[in-house]
């Protein structure tokens, strides 16, 4: 392993990263999209501009920030055993922020449906509001996702075995599964009896399951990034981190998804829809 400041061996087993622009790019991406959403919200006409612009500044910034990665992983070889270390414990104190970020809605959620008030008459769901059939659409997402959990366990499998043939089939069908779990969903919410803007239970339902489908969507680019990879021949048996953190990423979806199937689909259901 060369130094990454030379072309002399390097006489430690860490990587001293060299500086980067992607994150104070992202940053600024982010910053753009947060403003040109809250101008869309609002009704003004720069937002169908702004919005846009900071999408495709993050979608850059993650293609490129991403390349950057796999090029020190895979070709300039400094990521190391030692360094592999951090990456892990980097990736787990990533999720357990997302982690925080789920609780935040969930106690919302519980704030309101075990203490309802008396502006929504002291009932849960409020009068009016027809909630989803847990066991129609629910339940089939949530079965999509449990075999999405199960398709990138089998691919994970075959990559420690050597199989790259059954790897990549594996991570075809999580994809293909992570796909449908957003079709699904869009569905689910184009035939939703109340709007974002109807109440407490409205407001709380759609920014719960939206944050998770959004983490779907992002764990299926992760995932699609894997699959590219892995076509490549990226991967070994003994060196595939990214496969591993994608991996991570998307079991910890799943598990997000059985808390909100289990406490807003079925023990928060009222009337269900009128099909």
């Amino acid at each position: 392993m060369s130094d990454a400041h030379g072309s002399h061996p390097a006489k430690h087993p860490y990587h001293l990263v060299d500086p980067s622009p992607w994150p104070i790019v992202g940053a600024i991406a982010a910053l753009v999209l947060t403003v040109g959403t809250v101008l869309y919200m609002h009704g003004k006409s720069g937002g169908m501009i702004v919005m846009p612009l900071g999408i495709l500044g993050i979608l850059a910034t993650m293609f490129l920030w991403w390349r950057d990665v796999v090029r020190e992983g895979e070709f300039l070889g400094y990521h190391s055993p030692v360094v592999q270390i951090g990456l892990r414990y980097g990736m787990a104190l990533f999720i357990a922020s997302e982690v925080m970020f789920f609780v935040a809605w969930f106690w919302a959620y519980f704030n309101a449906s075990l203490f309802p008030t008396e502006a929504i008459g002291h009932v849960w769901p409020p009068e009016g509001i027809h909630t989803f059939d847990p066991f129609e659409l629910p339940l089939l997402n949530t079965l999509i996702l449990l075999l999405s959990g199960v398709t990138v366990t089998w691919a994970h499998h075959a990559l420690r075995e050597g199989d790259r043939a059954g790897l990549i089939q594996g991570l075809s069908l999580t994809i293909l599964l992570g796909l449908t779990f957003t079709g699904v969903q869009a569905y689910e919410y184009s035939h939703a009896a109340f709007g974002f803007k109807d109440g407490i239970y409205p407001s709380t339902f759609f920014m719960a399951t939206g944050f998770h489908g959004a983490h779907v969507i992002i764990g299926t680019i992760f995932l699609i990034v894997c699959w590219f990879r892995a076509t490549a021949g990226h991967f070994k048996p003994d060196h595939h981190f990214g496969f591993e953190a994608a991996a991570w990423y998307w079991h910890f979806v799943d598990v997000v998804w059985l808390f909100l199937f289990i406490c807003i689909y079925v023990a928060g259901a009222g009337v269900p829809a009128e099909h």
